[in-house]
């Protein structure tokens, strides 16, 4: 599955960079440590400024792949839905049972990614982590329907769709089926944070997993 996923060549939508970072060393060095940066000091904190002096790069080179850092997150959440969605094809492909289908993907989803599989020269786990503090900011914002409809999102609400399908196999009577999957991927990033940052105030441990939370929900909801 890892040597699978190490081959793949991720394509994110075009209205996000400036120019394609996966085209040269320096757009692949931007992303590399705008990811590791943005972990480090927070998204906020993130500036092109900051990132130029990390690479020894001009901060107008930085211009030339992306127009603001707002599109650069937007890019690197594009990026990491798109490699989750390739997760849920490859690892539920052959699973004909619609129970053990769904439980397969909500784990996918929701796991904490602990361990970089060595995709180029993006670290998955790191990735993860700024998916679960930062990409809420990603639509958050004013111009979030004018970049909804340039498709911005799209990855996102089809790894939701997937799912969405999924719940109706299970249970085709279930009238909140779109409802629970994005409760499932949206809440998982939640409750991770609330795991980090939050203890008291979720059951989440490293012996109570967010995914064994939404399996037993969604077996208690669905069957």
């Amino acid at each position: 599955m890892d040597n699978l996923l190490a081959n793949l060549t991720i394509s994110v939508n075009e209205k996000l960079y400036v120019k394609n970072p996966e085209t040269s060393d320096l757009g692949k060095k931007i992303i590399e440590n705008s990811i590791i940066l943005i972990h480090e000091i927070g998204f906020e904190a993130f500036t092109f400024k900051k990132l130029g002096e990390r690479i020894q790069s001009n901060e107008s080179s930085i211009y030339r792949y992306f127009e603001s850092k707002h599109k650069l997150l937007l890019y690197l959440s594009s990026w990491y839905w798109s490699w989750i969605q390739y997760k849920l094809v490859f690892e539920t492909n052959n699973i004909s049972n619609p129970l053990e289908k769904l439980s397969k993907a909500i784990i996918i989803v929701t796991e904490e990614i602990k361990e970089d599989v060595s995709i180029r020269h993006i670290d998955e786990s790191i990735l993860n982590k700024i998916i679960i503090c930062e990409f809420t900011k990603t639509f958050l914002t004013k111009e979030v329907d004018e970049e909804n409809k340039k498709g911005f999102f799209l990855v996102y609400k089809s790894i939701i769709n997937r799912i969405t399908l999924m719940i109706e196999d299970v249970n085709p009577n279930y009238k909140y089926a779109k409802t629970l999957a994005s409760s499932i991927v949206e809440g998982s990033l939640h409750q991770h944070y609330l795991k980090e940052h939050f203890k008291t105030i979720t059951n989440l441990s490293e012996s109570n997993s967010i995914s064994d939370f939404y399996i037993d929900l969604i077996k208690k909801t669905l069957l």
